[in-house]
């Protein structure tokens, strides 16, 4: 089962084609396999869905969405408990990242311009497992969320697979950091108090690292509560000016973009191996502005050159993204419940107010995730 194959569609009440978030043991099947199909008890169900790219007004719900059906080998259907919402999301309501998920979507361009309405958005759930494709092997019919957490609850599941993954890609995968490696390290995260931030603190803090977390005086608590060692409030100063008089750090997490790549790599220690990592990339946009092999080529071209500037000046500059990975789901369960990684949630909504949870998130200044209870 490929994690990072199927699409995420997150508002639907009852049941989706969607990514199973906790693996666990392979789960053996007969050698005679049956074809699974979708219940006939129900074809549609309640939606939250787009018929166009816009701004919130776009949302619509419908009581007469289909319910899919499993069209590969290696899809699941879940019956969704909760979802949450991530900034990607509302961003993508308005369009963002269209160019590469149509692609995706329809890599032979057979389809017409728009056939990707009604779209449901989103890329976060919890719920249970009610069908599987044939080469499905990790999970069965019945099973919660793919074996989540069992510590959680599925509110608590919902908010951490984009988050936890987006961070662990950062964090683990680009930034090379595990617990075996990280004990003293001194790391910066910029952007600390929103879904990433949270859970990179509690990560880093798990595997023994110094964190100092860039955040407003409102989030100061909650980040401490978290983990973090230093608290900087980026709206008393300068955040570059006051940690002038800090030690240069290893590691750096920014979630947050705009001109603090311009400032943040001279606070990095130059030729000891210091990595800055930013999660704010215009990979996307490269492609919505100029099309797939434009704005892949574009994108080579800036990420190339950032990079060897900033390697001959003595530290390394990488961009990260969201990453699927089972394996890494895994590791994540097992330090969640170890009690070492808690969700951290900021606000709640009813599936009937969608519309009002996407307000909260554009909005930012995020304190945690915001989720979406279905059931």
């Amino acid at each position: 089962f490929t994690m990072g194959f199927l699409k995420t569609c997150v508002f639907r009440r009852n049941a989706r084609s969607a990514v199973c978030f906790w693996r666990s043991q392979v789960i053996q099947k007969p050698s005679v396999r049956k074809i699974s199909t979708t219940s006939p008890r129900s074809t549609v169900m309640p939606a939250w869905v787009i018929d166009k790219y816009g701004s919130n007004e776009v949302l619509r719900f419908t009581q007469n969405m289909m319910i899919p059906m499993i069209h590969y080998p290696n899809e699941v259907i879940i019956k969704v408990h909760a979802a949450s919402i991530n900034p990607i999301d509302v961003n993508m309501r308005s369009g963002y990242g269209a160019t590469a998920l149509n692609m995706k979507r329809d890599p032979l361009h057979v389809k017409i311009k728009g056939e990707e309405f009604p779209l449901t958005l989103g890329r976060d759930v919890s719920g249970v497992v009610m069908e599987c494709g044939l080469d499905v092997r990790y999970f069965k019919p019945g099973d919660e969320v793919s074996h989540k957490p069992r510590s959680l609850t599925h509110t608590q599941a919902a908010s951490l697979p984009y988050v936890a993954l987006t961070a662990w890609s950062a964090i683990n995968k680009v930034g090379g950091l595990n617990d075996k490696n990280c004990t003293g390290k001194r790391v910066l995260i910029l952007g600390a108090s929103g879904g990433v931030g949270t859970f990179a603190i509690q990560v880093m803090k798990a595997w023994d690292a110094h964190v100092t977390a860039v955040c407003s005086q409102d989030a100061s608590e909650l980040v401490r509560k978290l983990g973090a060692d230093d608290v900087i409030d980026y709206k008393s100063g300068s955040v570059e000016e006051q940690l002038k008089s800090s030690k240069p750090f290893d590691f750096i997490l920014d979630s947050v973009g705009g001109s603090t790549e311009t400032w943040a790599l001279s606070v990095l220690r130059r030729w000891s191996g210091a990595t800055y990592v930013t999660l704010v990339t215009p990979f996307l946009l490269n492609m919505d502005r100029l099309g797939i092999a434009d704005g892949m080529l574009q994108t080579g071209v800036t990420v190339g050159s950032k990079t060897l500037k900033h390697f001959w000046q003595g530290v390394h500059y990488r961009w990260a993204f969201f990453m699927a990975s089972g394996p890494c789901l895994d590791d994540i369960a097992e330090l969640v419940e170890a009690g070492k990684i808690q969700p951290v949630i900021e606000k709640t909504f009813p599936f009937s107010k969608v519309p009002e949870a996407f307000l909260k998130v554009e909005r930012g200044h995020a304190r945690g995730k915001t989720v979406i209870n279905v059931v």
